[in-house]
């Protein structure tokens, strides 16, 4: 992801807060683990148990007992314990997360992630910004931008689509942007950033284990941009990191990260950028498996391209290039599917996708592959049909003119 940008004078690392959190709870049984077996039944193990010991999907939340409590533990120890009964999804269905809470009836507690596991995605416990937010405006009617063609065939007007998002593995890596809903109650850790002047100051509320982008069947491990996106519930708190690595107590480190407060229509602060190049957030520009089956997206999308402008628009609040020849894009412009593109031949999936891009279009928000769109993994994509969106090229889309939504620049809430 490009990070190039004046204001950057140093790369030293910049300390987000010098608030000392215990990055890993206390409380903790010890030999925590989880994985799945041949008939994909996950079962959980442990040693240091007192009395008997519930989980749950996030931190704070353990509450269920394991299915086959009255044998599956002895004494202090718990041995494949199964989270559910023959039948519920839960017995082989891991996590969106693919981490379990377990805590006990002394003061002990762990987290583990699923053995063998990949990450997929639930439903945000949250809307995910203002209904008025640029984001979620519908753009149909707008008209098409003066640089419109220019701008296409700089990004490529002969190159495919293609769904940076699917059902995955591939080489052993989840495809997609994670995100992952975390409680209330979700500790939270140090961090320092490489672009701390930018960033805002920690501590996070990352979990010890959590998806990453670019990662596979192990926790907070990740490659490329490796993303991490969290929701809390209750504060609906959207909390996003670039470059992200675990350091060995449970302490973070990273390129950039920012804080969203996802019922708000505020910006970030004019040139500053987030866990994106553009300084806009991820989340709301991801398509969401939840959102296909319920048949209907309505925001827009991210996308990449694989080079821009030293500029940006409006909701845009960074650039990440030094060039400054017109003809290339700026950050945060948008872009639709032509009206005349039919969609019909397509699948019942994409043509929720397809329609979602002719009424909200996309939003250019990072370097990278053109036409580049991105989403959620989730276990439940069909990835050959997802592909079928690659019969499209850029030559289908147009640029659209937005500037006449913009109400405040330091607001992204849109005119009606």
């Amino acid at each position: 992801m490009g990070r190039l940008t004046s204001s950057r004078g140093s790369s030293a690392l910049v300390v987000a807060a010098l608030v000392f959190i215990p990055a890993y709870p206390a409380r903790a049984v010890t030999r925590c683990k989880a994985t799945s077996l041949r008939d994909r039944t996950i079962v959980f193990s442990a040693r240091g148990i007192t009395g008997a010991p519930r989980w749950g999907v996030r931190y704070g939340t353990e509450s269920t007992p394991f299915e086959n409590a009255a044998t599956c533990l002895t004494g202090d120890r718990a041995k494949n314990c199964t989270l559910a009964a023959v039948g519920v999804a839960e017995r082989t269905e891991p996590p969106a997360s693919c981490t379990l809470y377990v805590a006990d009836d002394g003061p002990d507690a762990c987290s583990t992630w699923v053995k063998r596991c990949f990450a997929s995605s639930e439903p945000p416990p949250c809307a995910v910004l203002p209904a008025d937010n640029i984001w979620n405006r519908d753009i149909s009617a707008l008209p098409v931008h003066a640089m419109s063609a220019t701008w296409i065939e700089s990004i490529g007007s002969d190159s495919p689509v293609h769904p940076d998002f699917g059902a995955g593995p591939y080489r052993n890596a989840i495809i997609g942007i994670p995100y992952t809903v975390i409680s209330s109650s979700q500790p939270a850790v140090p961090i320092t950033f490489l672009y701390g002047d930018e960033s805002d100051p920690g501590p996070y509320p990352i979990p010890f284990n959590v998806p990453v982008e670019g990662g596979g069947s192990r926790p907070s491990k990740g490659k490329g941009d490796a993303h991490v996106l969290l929701v809390q519930e209750g504060s609906c708190t959207l909390t996003e990191v670039f470059a992200a690595k675990r350091n060995g107590d449970g302490s973070w480190k990273a390129g950039s990260g920012a804080v969203f407060d996802l019922g708000s229509d505020a910006l970030r602060t004019d040139t500053y950028t987030s866990a994106d190049a553009a300084g806009l957030p991820i989340l709301p520009g991801l398509v969401r498996y939840d959102e296909v089956l319920a048949g209907e997206i309505t925001h827009a999308v991210r996308f990449t391209a694989p080079v821009t402008q030293r500029a940006y628009v409006w909701p845009a609040r960074h650039f990440a290039s030094s060039k400054t020849d017109p003809s290339l894009p700026p950050m945060g412009i948008r872009v639709r599917l032509k009206n005349t593109v039919d969609i019909s031949g397509y699948s019942a999936a994409n043509r929720v996708i397809l329609t979602a891009l002719k009424r909200y279009g996309m939003m250019l928000a990072d370097n990278g592959s053109p036409w580049f769109i991105s989403g959620a993994p989730d276990r439940r994509w069909n990835d050959d049909d997802l592909h079928e969106l690659g019969t499209l090229h850029g030559s289908d889309f147009e640029v659209v003119d937005v500037s006449s939504l913009m109400i405040d620049p330091d607001s992204g809430r849109a005119a009606p």
